[in-house]
């Protein structure tokens, strides 16, 4: 699978994406300043979020409309007052995307509904992405599937039932190209609920790439996803969590996104594929194995015992796995202490 001339598979190293999300803090320069610092990292991707408040809620201030949660990061604001906090304003997408695009980064959105698509087909939107709250959506599933573009979707709080709707909802629409993202819908996350043993799973089940869309803190759960299979991983981004903004809890900062690259790259490095024996870069290495070495001086005829004979390094004698055979065997020739064992020096 490609997107937008990145290539996306196990084959491949993980595509990373910055999730701008509300970061930008209602400036469009720091938003500006987030795609440059996402291209600085190293991340693959930027995604914005494509919404307004009216189309997400009603601006009520009552029952459900209000945050009242007080373990939640946005308690005491109205779900409308959140939303107006934290959307990207449409004007603002077109110099953020040609932006990114100088750079050589993708950049791409999460409509929350149909007019969003239009939106952003008009921008020519190289992909789409759909939030875990909108992953039962199928009107809008179906819609983003209808433009043939890559569809990554994240699970979060989905059974299995209702993934297997969404994902043949995709692909009977027009999806040719999916990415499920393993997803924990909590802000933040903590590592005990990510579950990633579900990332290989995911993928036998729905036979498509898969991946990460992360909330816990650090790169931790990314790397480990990595190494059960996740091709692509999906991090808040932001310039510092000490600005604040309604996402900055559970975002990493620049280096924070470096370091998810490199060592994202690195698991991904290290699978490898089932190997045993030395490698190409070890044979060189085989020399410093333990071997049979005469470690005294000795005459024709002597016995060879435990005083005369160990397994020390390095290994041009024979494997210390004869030790025992050779135990009480006498040597036909003077040899020095230092000499490498080997079988012509004993008798027959």
């Amino acid at each position: 699978m490609r997107i937008d001339g990145f290539e996306i598979g196990l084959n491949c190293r993980p595509f990373i994406i910055a999730e701008m999300s509300g970061n930008h803090n209602q400036s469009l320069a720091r938003a500006l300043e987030i795609v440059e610092a996402a291209v600085k990292s190293g991340a693959h991707a930027l995604k914005l979020q494509t919404y307004t408040a009216y189309t997400m809620t009603l601006d009520l201030d009552e029952r459900e409309f209000f945050i009242d949660d007080p373990n939640s990061l946005w308690h005491g604001n109205t779900l409308y007052s959140l939303y107006q906090q934290a959307y990207t304003p449409w004007e603002w997408h077109k110099p953020i995307m040609d932006r990114a695009r100088e750079l050589g980064l993708v950049c791409f959105s999460t409509p929350f509904d149909e007019t969003a698509v239009d939106f952003l087909e008009s921008l020519d939107a190289p992909c789409y992405k759909i939030a875990s709250f909108e992953n039962t959506d199928i009107p809008l599933i179906k819609r983003v599937a209808a433009t043939g573009k890559p569809l990554i979707i994240s699970t979060g709080m989905a059974n299995i039932a209702e993934l297997d709707e969404t994902v043949q909802a995709a692909r009977a629409n027009g999806c040719d190209d999916l990415i499920l993202l393993k997803c924990t819908s909590n802000y933040p996350a903590s590592p005990e609920d990510s579950n990633l043993r579900t990332i290989p799973h995911m993928r036998e089940l729905f036979n498509c790439e898969v991946g990460l869309s992360d909330h816990t803190a650090g790169v931790g759960a990314a790397i480990a996803a990595v190494s059960l299979g996740a091709t692509v991983i999906e991090k808040h981004f932001t310039l510092s969590r000490a600005d604040g903004g309604v996402d900055s809890a559970f975002s990493l900062e620049p280096d924070e996104m470096r370091c998810l690259v490199d060592e994202s790259e690195r698991a991904w490095q290290a699978l490898g594929w089932v190997s045993y024996g030395p490698t190409n870069s070890e044979k060189d290495s085989l020399v410093f194995r333990r071997s049979l070495y005469i470690t005294e001086d000795m005459k024709a005829g002597d016995m060879l015992t435990k005083d005369n004979l160990r397994a020390i390094r390095p290994g041009y004698g024979l494997a210390p796995k004869y030790y025992e055979m050779l135990m009480g065997k006498r040597i036909n020739r003077d040899v020095r202490k230092g000499t490498p064992m080997e079988w012509q020096m004993c008798w027959r």
